[in-house]
């Protein structure tokens, strides 16, 4: 199909939106200039796409109801058999329903995606199915991920299978869910201020967030480059060490990855033991005014556990934690409300995959915007403001003071081989109910980001472990380590697995 050439009017239009003013002789030069131009478009139209190719058999699945969808937490049901034999054989994985499975419906918890059928596979999906796993369906997540309460979807919320009427957790709400009752024994989720990490924690389940570009992002709707991570969810150590092992590395599709990215041994390299780690307890990970002083104290109750198996813990002051949440912000908000809105998800000026159906689809959440959640509608006029009124100024310094976080973190990470705090500074709340305030609603879905989001800025790998148990609801227990060592992490959380039930802390 050829392209749609413009009238004169809608030249000057476009010329006028930019700030240019075309009188008609000056537009009539440009029309008659533009032509050839238009021509290159038309080659590139004819083209078909260049994507991956898709190599596992499916069906598109079907939408559980009632007692088959007990928490909320399933998007779609299908299966998708993987290879016979591999790290993952006879492993079920549940998918975040903000990642691409071609030829099953995707929503990523929003009402304006609802229909969309990508046409690739994401580049975890492959690896995932390579190494034996059967993929099992789509986890509900909530509204474009920005909530870290599970109460945002258009589905509806996704409850807690500790205690129903409870907070999931967010954005991989259903992913958390899922594994935490057994339905699944896998889950991939999403982190951009903590949506692994922060449901993961509400559910009592092990969610690690790589360093960032070790696990490609490529075919997952993107919502702010230097922020977006995913991976892995399990209920053990050892599972979740094999699915970083299997998702790791270049794929030579995603710019968030960097050369000498590439996966280790985890699973092997976990069992050394933590004797002579050296674990720092960070003071501001704790006394948030949000906090639950008894979720600090079960932190630190388990932090002794470490002490007990030989690690060296003490406490340490990295004072720019403290202000994490406010660098990330800026980028966060301005970022995303550019990237993954106005630009359609994929935004300009990076190679890669970009997924054109995603792109065209998703442009008409334009055309109903009220229909967004208050959490994003919210962000968006935020970071709007910002973009309209300081020329991204505040996005640009937030970068830079980026890099100032980063080296505080590694500078103290000379010290130690390990940073511990709570994963959230409280256990889950009740779930809104319907019709409830918007500063409800709010208050919910953010409140639960301050130790988290800083290492999405930074990029540190980082772990929620669980703990114990406050009033019958799970802590969780934060481990951040340097920049592709992942592997000492994953020794800790092991070591602390296996010194006994966690619930029993």
């Amino acid at each position: 199909m050829a392209i749609k050439r413009p009238t004169l009017d809608q030249l000057q239009d476009v010329a006028l939106s930019l700030g240019i003013h075309l009188s008609e002789a000056q537009a009539s030069s440009y029309h008659a200039l533009l032509q050839p131009n238009f021509d290159a478009y038309d080659a590139v139209d004819a083209m078909p796409d260049y994507l991956p190719v898709v190599s596992y058999a499916r069906t598109p699945g079907y939408r559980p109801l009632g007692e088959e969808n007990k928490y909320g937490a399933w998007y779609v049901k299908t299966t998708i058999k993987g290879k016979p034999e591999g790290k993952l054989a006879g492993k079920t994985v549940v998918l975040k329903d903000n990642v691409c499975l071609a030829g099953v419906p995707m929503m990523n918890g929003a009402s304006t995606l609802e229909g969309y059928v990508p046409n690739v596979d994401a580049t975890v999906v492959t690896r995932l199915l390579d190494a034996g796993a059967t993929v099992v369906g789509k986890s509900v997540c909530e509204y474009f991920c920005f909530s870290g309460g599970s109460h945002t979807s258009a589905s509806g919320p996704v409850h807690n299978p500790h205690r129903m009427g409870y907070s999931a957790g967010g954005s991989s709400s259903g992913s958390a869910a899922l594994v935490a009752a057994g339905e699944v024994d896998l889950a991939i989720g999403g982190d951009q201020g903590g949506s692994i990490r922060m449901p993961a924690s509400y559910c009592g389940i092990y969610g690690m967030k790589a360093t960032h570009g070790l696990v490609p992002y490529t075919g997952v709707m993107p919502i702010e480059l230097t922020l977006d991570h995913t991976g892995p969810m399990t209920a053990n150590v050892t599972d979740n060490a094999l699915m970083l092992e299997v998702l790791a590395g270049p794929d030579g599709l995603d710019p968030r990855q960097h050369a000498g990215q590439a996966a280790k041994p985890y699973s092997e390299l976990m069992k050394d033991g933590v004797r002579g780690l050296r674990i720092g307890i960070v003071k501001e990970g704790f006394g948030w005014p949000q906090s639950d002083a008894a979720v600090g104290a079960k932190v630190r109750k388990a932090a002794e556990v470490f002490t007990k198996l030989g690690a060296i813990v003490s406490e340490v002051s990295v004072p720019m934690h403290a202000v994490g949440p406010a660098i990330w912000l800026p980028i966060a908000a301005e970022g995303a409300t550019q990237q993954m809105m106005k630009d359609n998800g994929h935004g300009f000026n990076w190679k890669g995959l970009y997924v054109t159906s995603m792109v065209d689809f998703h442009a008409g959440w334009k055309q109903r915007a009220d229909e967004l959640s208050e959490t994003l509608k919210l962000t968006m006029v935020l970071g709007e403001y910002f973009i309209k009124h300081y020329r991204g100024h505040y996005y640009a310094k937030a970068q830079n003071l980026a890099r100032q976080l980063t080296a505080a973190y590694d500078s103290t990470l000379a010290d130690f081989d390990l940073l511990l705090m709570p994963t959230l500074p409280i256990t889950a709340t009740p779930l809104p109910p319907p019709g409830a305030s918007i500063e409800e609603v709010i208050t919910r879905a953010f409140e639960v980001l301050p130790n988290t989001c800083p290492f999405d800025v930074t990029g540190h790998p980082s772990m929620s472990v669980p703990c114990g148990l406050v009033d019958g609801l799970p802590v969780g227990m934060m481990l951040t380590g340097r920049h592709h060592d992942e592997a000492t992490i994953y020794r800790a959380a092991y070591a602390f697995e296996q010194a006994g039930d966690w619930k029993a802390i």
